[in-house]
């Protein structure tokens, strides 16, 4: 496989900015709060040197098969980041409220139906079935991770839950790049990989400076303390804990009532 001085350029910028977020994560001791966030770096970094080592030691298929096989698991971490972000966010007490639980929940099902739905009408002129199904199946991962990010920004504005910590900077990253992710997908489904490539080639390189910037703006958002007026002290924690189960308790003893 050949690569320009542009896709070494940007393999090795990506390498070095995974390494410094995950230097920043441990340092900043924000890797034991954020644990998927963080293998998802971790596994970034393992993800460059592999497929490093496959294309140089390995044939085309160990490549493409390699590369989609760990495209699968970013996604699977993908998903576990968000329900990460979204149990910092909606539950900062380690408990869910009852109507917002079901509203995530909401949100992630029809977040699924309507990425699913939007894939399939994509189609992208390729020379191969297998490359039909790549192309859609990343134009699905795309979808899907940009309305269910978007979602939960929506939907912490509604119910009025902070949106200037950690958690809230993870999250507005791969907002922005998924939302930019699902245009740049849905140009290289447009286009395909037919007989020429160079238009996927471009939009491709653009994704990944995306990300780099995502990248970037992760590294200074968490090495930055988190703003102090979102800081709880345990004693906090458990006051406002047992405030909440209070008054649970009270509107089901309200609701058993009216039903007598």
């Amino acid at each position: 496989m050949h690569l320009t001085g542009l896709d070494l350029f940007l393999w090795a910028a990506s390498f070095l900015g995974h390494l410094v977020l995950l230097f920043v994560l441990w340092k900043r001791h924000r890797a034991k709060r954020f644990p998927f966030f963080t293998t998802l770096i971790a596994t970034n970094i393992l993800r460059t040197i592999a497929l490093y080592v496959v294309m140089h030691y390995g044939t085309r298929d160990s490549y493409f098969y390699t590369y989609w096989s760990l495209a699968v698991l970013d996604t699977i971490l993908q998903l576990c980041i968000a329900y990460e972000m979204a149990s910092h966010v909606f539950r900062p007490m380690g408990v869910w409220a009852a109507d917002v639980r079901k509203s995530f929940f909401w949100l992630l099902g029809l977040s699924v139906v309507l990425a699913g739905g939007l894939s399939w009408l994509a189609s992208p002129p390729t020379q191969s079935a297998v490359k039909a199904v790549v192309i859609k199946a990343n134009f699905f991962a795309a979808a899907w991770m940009s309305e269910l990010f978007v979602g939960m920004m929506i939907l912490s504005s509604r119910v009025k839950r902070p949106w200037n910590t950690h958690a809230a900077a993870i999250s507005k990253g791969f907002g922005v790049y998924m939302m930019l992710g699902v245009i740049i997908e849905s140009g290289q489904a447009y286009f395909g990989v037919g007989q020429s490539t160079q238009a996927y080639t471009a939009l491709s390189h653009f994704r990944i400076a995306v990300y780099l910037g995502c990248v970037v703006y992760w590294i200074v958002a968490l090495w930055r303390d988190a703003p102090l007026s979102q800081q709880l002290t345990e004693t906090m924690r458990a006051q406002l804990f047992t405030l909440q189960r209070k008054v649970e308790y009270d509107l089901q003893s309200l609701r058993s009532r009216r039903e007598l």
